[in-house]
């Protein structure tokens, strides 16, 4: 760490994770990096080679299809915001993306009633290719997401006891209906001045990331200068989301992040998140965490990412002073700023 925040992302090893007379100094570790970083690569993380490796075969078959065979998924065809999407379909902070993408999510049957409760829409299935198209798309995906999680719930764990909690806490909040996204993407040469994806704060609990052979992810620094971050083979990249930022006072942060690819690129990140009614109350959290925050300005003063309704205001892209009150708003607000027009396809009985 340096005196301006960090200048270069931490490797945490996850090895100790069951070893009781090594669980809370690793618990200690990864709090102290959520603060003051809010990334980490995670190495000897307990996910088998072949998980992720069938990922990336998978993604090299459907990113090689043609764009009429990946449209069997087209995503503007789900109110759930579910499948492929061609490049340029997604928007953040109001700026183009250079990626295109698969988008699933946790399947749970669609809501029976929806009324004064815009977030419970985004309940339902997504959108599976063929198997003569391409070949276990479904298994591999949900072998993914299961493995994934996993593994998230553990760090979830140590958070919690690095935190004073009980180590059940996050699985207790989660609910019923835990909801959690897969993104498989391609991101094609980044063009002067553009980004693959824009800099922003992810929306939910926790991030995983397995970030491929090709570099082209980076942090910003408190400083506001941009940091590499390395893709070293076996390893896992981990950050937080703002449902733990709001949720821990801004004691843990989702830093921003952004992509800028020189050559193509792909990658598939794992969104761990709980029931959309999850409410995004302050944590019983010990005085010296909360006097941390008050000590420093990075923390007292990070923001949130703006609402659409806020950027059209003239608030900053990730300088809003208010959070949602439930994750399911959080990811309501999400879609709206980043799919304006499937959201005014799919509904349209909700804009003002």
């Amino acid at each position: 760490m340096t005196a301006s925040g960090f200048a270069s992302i931490p490797v945490v090893d996850l090895s100790g994770i069951d070893d009781p007379a090594r669980r809370g100094a690793l618990a200690d570790e990864l709090c102290t990096v959520c603060h003051d970083v809010g990334f980490a690569v995670i190495d000897r993380h307990g996910v088998e080679p072949e998980v992720i490796d069938d990922v990336f075969e998978l993604m090299d078959r459907f990113f090689a299809l043609d764009d009429e065979a990946k449209a069997l998924i087209d995503k503007r065809r789900s109110p759930q915001f579910r499948g492929w999407e061609a490049v340029g379909s997604e928007f953040t902070n109001n700026r183009v993306d250079v990626r295109e993408q698969i988008d699933v999510w946790s399947e749970w049957p669609v809501a029976e009633s929806t009324a004064g409760n815009a977030p419970s829409r985004l309940l339902g299935p997504n959108q599976w290719m063929p198997d003569d198209v391409l070949s276990d798309h479904r298994s591999v995906t949900t072998r993914w997401m299961r493995e994934l999680g996993d593994l998230a719930d553990r760090i979830l764990e140590l958070l919690a006891t690095g935190l004073g909690l009980d180590r059940s806490y996050f699985a207790e909040l989660f609910g019923a209906q835990p909801m959690s996204l897969t993104k498989m993407i391609h991101y094609p040469p980044t063009p002067d001045g553009g980004a693959g994806v824009n800099a922003h704060h992810d929306t939910g609990f926790l991030t995983l990331l397995a970030p491929g052979v090709t570099a082209g992810l980076q942090v910003i620094d408190p400083s506001g200068n941009w940091i590499d971050v390395p893709s070293i083979p076996g390893t896992l990249v981990m950050n937080l989301g703002e449902m733990l930022q709001a949720m821990t006072g801004n004691y843990f942060v989702a830093t921003p992040h952004r992509v800028l690819a020189a050559t193509d690129r792909m990658s598939a990140a794992y969104f761990h998140g709980p029931s959309l009614d999850t409410e995004l109350s302050p944590m019983p959290m010990a005085p010296r965490f909360l006097d941390a925050v008050a000590a420093s300005e990075r923390h007292r003063t990070a923001g949130f990412m703006a609402s659409a309704e806020q950027t059209a205001t003239g608030t900053g892209d990730m300088a809003s002073a208010t959070h949602t009150s439930t994750y399911g708003e959080q990811l309501w607000n999400y879609f709206s700023r980043s799919y304006p027009d499937n959201m005014a396809r799919h509904h349209a009985d909700l804009r003002p």
